[in-house]
């Protein structure tokens, strides 16, 4: 049975909060046990990201597709693949979803639940750093799909891990994402005033990863990936 759009948002909702809430919360307690030591701080919050993504695309893949992403939620509808009315409601949920998170990972830690973060991700090579994630993160959601679909929860989960390392905004890759994390003055938040520069480089990075993956598969047919929809961070 297919899954009404009521059940997709509300996967897209729950899925979205469950992200920030791992973003966030690892965040601070990473930071609160690494005694100041911020690579250590810095992997914890990378490996609970990269599980809880896993997870999530795992259990919610097959009734919404698993976005949690305004940017991946975009190329689906630019692919013909997501209804423009859905993709509209699909962020709206993703973005309830992800301020949801922030605010239940501060009241778990016992913190003001409302915040804004003064933690400073300015300038090109930040934004740029997010043009690389998220064009790499399409890829590979687009490319897995085509080859091996039951493995896109284990590959987007791979790359947001490595990404967190090899980019040094440490791979936002998601509007919604990091919209909410600039209502956090913790280990994982962003400015709002730096918020712009991540969104407009993230949408870029995200079709500019759809026309690659255009180029290189045109004219070659793909499996079919209907058993796992779509996903990413």
């Amino acid at each position: 049975m297919v899954p009404t759009l009521t059940q997709r948002l509300a996967a897209e909702f729950l899925g979205t909060a469950l992200l920030l809430c791992t973003v966030i919360g690892s965040g601070i307690m990473g930071e609160t046990l690494a005694g100041g030591n911020m690579a250590i701080a810095l992997l914890a919050n990378t490996i609970a990201t990269g599980a809880m993504l896993v997870v999530l695309i795992t259990m919610l893949g097959p009734i919404s597709g698993a976005h949690f992403n305004p940017a991946v939620t975009a190329v689906f509808v630019a692919r013909r693949e997501t209804a423009p009315g859905d993709g509209a409601a699909y962020v709206l949920a993703q973005m309830a979803g992800a301020v949801l998170g922030v605010l239940a990972a501060h009241a778990m830690f016992d913190l003001p639940i409302f915040q804004l973060s003064q933690k400073a991700r300015s300038g090109m090579t930040q934004g740029f750093s997010e043009w690389v994630a998220t064009f790499g993160l399409v890829l590979t959601i687009l490319l897995t799909l085509r080859t091996r679909a039951e493995a896109v929860a284990m590959s987007v989960g791979l790359y947001i891990t490595a990404a967190y390392w090899f980019t040094a905004s440490t791979s936002f890759a998601n509007p919604a994402v990091t919209l909410a994390r600039a209502f956090s003055d913790t280990f994982a938040g962003i400015r709002l005033a730096d918020v712009p520069i991540f969104v407009a480089a993230q949408i870029v990075g995200a079709f500019c990863g759809l026309a690659l993956v255009r180029l290189i598969t045109h004219a070659q047919p793909a499996i079919d990936s209907s058993a796992v929809r779509m996903p990413a961070e």
